[in-house]
């Protein structure tokens, strides 16, 4: 119910919409723009497609391989098999190096397993650097959007934020406000013990994840800190270099129209002799969490390809309207809407497929041509005949037979029309408001929970056109009417 609340409050929310809006107008179209610029052309987002498809055919393969040639130079790798133990690693991590302050680059995986949530409560201090994370977390809120987190706040409300928790004077002017947040992270970043980050991109065959940032705040986070933990779910990962290459470039294309993003850091391990700069400790948490399960259903399988640049969000007509908290987990939009579900429980997350529009927008913006609107229909399909794997029993089995019922009695004109006539005739018995239908009763009540219904005609619409009277036709043009035309 909170999240259906969220939703109202979202869809009557005028400044949220222009933004929105706004963010679809810009990002969607430039999006489009510049897969049709490719070098390559946008056929390059097949060729992505199946180097994703390799890559999770072979994730085993080359997750082994990343761990051996990180451990080799010093670091460390801990497969994670939830939630809690990728938490209780990185608490165990920090209590040994006696960690104080943390500071963290943006992760979406962190928001999955709740990790800031965790720190706090064990007293370590817990500081986003990301300049929109940054300003969610001040507010006490979650990102609305993977790579906008705080799309939904204007620069009003930024600057009165700013005012009573940096005691700044009250000012909206963006170069201002990124002054003061910078001014601020910055005694973080320099007396930080940990620095925390996900993980866009590993590559199994250096050895190396790879962390993509416009701001530069992720180099601050793995540098200076003595130990940098990053969070990576398992499935972000690629074979080779030359992989590498192909998925940045789409990466940033799919997500703000750029070429490359501004900066882009390989790291795998600890610092090395005679390096300046780089973490004593390096520590890479590699997390499951109902992944597994995932990735052996090959109906589902797909969606683990994504590598998380929000096109489908900036382009989905349903999260412009009703945001990414209205979701209810770290995945919003049409990603949300297949993953949270595959992760949390198909019939606890249920909402969330059975609510999108399945317009296609979501893979005709996909860098990796995801069929998203097929894993849609495939969790309605479970939730409306069951599925064993899943262990979900069908959702409504009576939906099922009146289904089959309606079958046959369209199948052949005569019972079509008999129907009709009964319902016409029982329609009479019903509670009616303003001439509409009020309520139907059960098992067909739920039609009429929020909405009243026009009533069937009278008579219906064949009978109609046939008792109308035949127009007579106009007199042919005569020769001479024609030459004088």
């Amino acid at each position: 119910m909170a999240e259906v609340r969220r939703r109202y409050r979202t869809i009557g929310d005028p400044v949220l919409q222009g933004a929105l809006a706004n963010l679809q107008h810009r990002l969607g179209p430039a999006a489009a723009a510049a897969y049709q610029a490719l070098p390559e052309g946008p056929a390059l987002r097949q060729r992505a497609h199946a180097i994703r498809a390799k890559a999770i055919a072979d994730l085993d393969v080359l997750l082994a391989e990343l761990a051996d040639r990180i451990t080799r130079r010093g670091g460390h790798v801990f497969f994670a098999a939830d939630a809690a133990e990728a938490v209780a690693y990185c608490l165990e991590t920090a209590r040994r190096h006696r960690v104080k302050l943390a500071v963290k680059g943006k992760s979406m995986v962190t928001e999955e397993i709740g990790l800031n949530a965790a720190l706090t409560a064990a007293g370590i201090e817990t500081v986003e650097t990301d300049l929109g994370e940054y300003i969610v977390q001040l507010a006490g809120e979650h990102p609305s959007h993977i790579i906008a987190p705080a799309i939904h706040k204007t620069r009003a409300e930024i600057g009165r934020l700013f005012a009573a928790k940096l005691n700044i004077p009250l000012t909206d002017d963006p170069p201002t406000l990124t002054r003061a947040a910078r001014r601020a992270l910055r005694k973080k970043f320099l007396t930080a013990d940990m620095g925390i980050t996900g993980v866009n991109l590993a590559c199994a065959a250096t050895g190396h994840i790879a962390l993509l940032s416009n701001e530069g705040n992720i180099r601050m986070a793995t540098t200076l800190p003595r130990v940098h933990v990053a969070f990576m779910g398992m499935e972000r990962i690629a074979a080779q270099l030359t992989d590498h290459d192909i998925l940045l470039r789409l990466l940033a294309r799919g997500a703000a129209a750029q070429k490359m993003a501004g900066y882009i850091s390989y790291i795998g391990g600890p610092r090395q002799p005679g390096h300046t700069d780089g973490p004593e400790s390096f520590h890479l948490v590699i997390v499951d969490n109902g992944r597994s399960r995932i990735l052996a259903d090959r109906t589902f399988r797909e969606i683990l390809y994504c590598i998380r640049c929000a096109a489908c969000l900036n382009v989905c007509p349903v999260y412009a309207k009703i945001g990414g908290h209205a979701y209810g987990s770290a995945y919003s939009g049409p990603l949300g809407a297949v993953l949270t579900p595959l992760m949390k429980g198909i019939r606890r997350a249920s909402d969330l497929c059975l609510g999108e529009s399945l317009c296609g927008a979501c893979r005709a913006a996909c860098p990796v041509d995801i069929d998203i609107p097929r894993m849609l229909l495939a969790l309605r399909s479970c939730l409306a005949e069951g599925d064993r794997y899943w262990q979900i029993r069908p959702l409504n089995p009576l939906a099922g037979r009146l289904c089959d019922i309606w079958s046959w009695i369209v199948s052949d004109r005569r019972r079509y029309d008999a129907a009709l006539a009964c319902a016409r005739f029982c329609q009479l018995l019903l509670p009616r408001k303003n001439g509409m239908l009020h309520r139907l009763p059960p098992p067909f009540s739920g039609w009429t929970s929020s909405r009243d219904l026009e009533p069937l005609a009278r008579r219906p619409f064949l009978r109609r056109c046939s008792r109308q009277p035949r127009r007579h036709r106009e007199a042919p043009e005569s020769g001479a009417d024609r030459n004088r035309s």
